[in-house]
C-alpha cells in the first residue's frame, strides 16, 4: 500500500509541475478525454523512473555533492532535484514515453512544485502501517 500511496503522490506532483509550468510537458492531445486517456499512463510511468532516479542515482549524486551542499547551506539540493527531473525526462523519452522538460530553469521550478506537491499529497494519503 505504500507503494501505491508514493506512486500516486509522485505521480499527482508531476501533474501538477506540468500543469503550471510551460516548459514540462507530456507529448499528445492537449484537453478533453483524449488528453486524460493518453497521458495517464505515461504519468504513472514517469512518476515511477522519477522514483528509480531518485533512490539510486541521487544519493550518489548527494555523497559526492557534499561539499557544495555544505558550502550552499543546502541550496545545491535543489540542483541536484533539477537534474535528477532533467534525467527522468531523457530516459523518459529515450523509452518513447514522451515527457518533456526544457532547461534547467523549467526543471528547477518543476522539482520544486513536485516536492511540495508530493509532500502534501503523501501526508493526506499516509496510510497508518
Amino acid at each position: 500500500m505504500r507503494f501505491v500511496t508514493w506512486l500516486l503522490a509522485t505521480a499527482a506532483g508531476v501533474a501538477v509541475a506540468t500543469w503550471l509550468i510551460d516548459g514540462i510537458r507530456f507529448s499528445g492531445p492537449a484537453n478533453g478525454q483524449e488528453e486524460l486517456k493518453h497521458k495517464l499512463l505515461p504519468l504513472l510511468l514517469v512518476a515511477l523512473i522519477l522514483g528509480i532516479v531518485s533512490n539510486f542515482v541521487r544519493p550518489v549524486v548527494t555523497f559526492f555533492s557534499i561539499p557544495f551542499i555544505i558550502l550552499t547551506l543546502g541550496l545545491f539540493l535543489l540542483v541536484i532535484n533539477a537534474l535528477m527531473l532533467m534525467l527522468t525526462a531523457w530516459i523518459a523519452g529515450g523509452l518513447g514515453i514522451g515527457f518533456h522538460v526544457e532547461g534547467f530553469w523549467n526543471a528547477l521550478a518543476g522539482s520544486i512544485i513536485i516536492t511540495i506537491v508530493n509532500w502534501g499529497t503523501a501526508s493526506l494519503l499516509k496510510d497508518d502501517d
